[in-house]
């Protein structure tokens, strides 16, 4: 795995081989939470998320299930993979898209 790169101390970014993870961390000091925005990904991912959570002295929390997240995460990206990856084949048939999750 690669280093973050912090050029801006507000915004990291973590590049790996299928997957992008940004940091959102804020102005605030100290720093009382990083989101971590994922892009891409396949099932090399998680590793990369728990090393973060742990090189911070935490542990992940998911938006999408309100839970943390475990050693049995990877059922729960599988599903959102699926989730975003029908939502973009219908996106590319001009389907309507539903709600929005953000």
């Amino acid at each position: 795995m690669g280093e973050v790169d912090l050029t801006d101390l507000t915004w990291g970014e973590l590049l790996g081989p299928t997957w992008v993870i940004e940091l959102g961390i804020g102005e605030h000091d100290p720093v009382e939470s990083v989101m971590l925005h994922v892009r891409g990904g396949e099932d090399d991912v998680l590793p990369a998320i728990f090393h973060v959570s742990r090189a911070l002295g935490c542990r992940p929390f998911d938006c999408s299930t309100g839970e943390l997240l475990a050693g049995d995460a990877q059922a729960g990206w599988n599903a959102f993979q699926s989730f975003r990856d029908r939502t973009i084949a219908s996106d590319s048939l001009g389907e309507p898209q539903g709600n929005c999750i953000g």
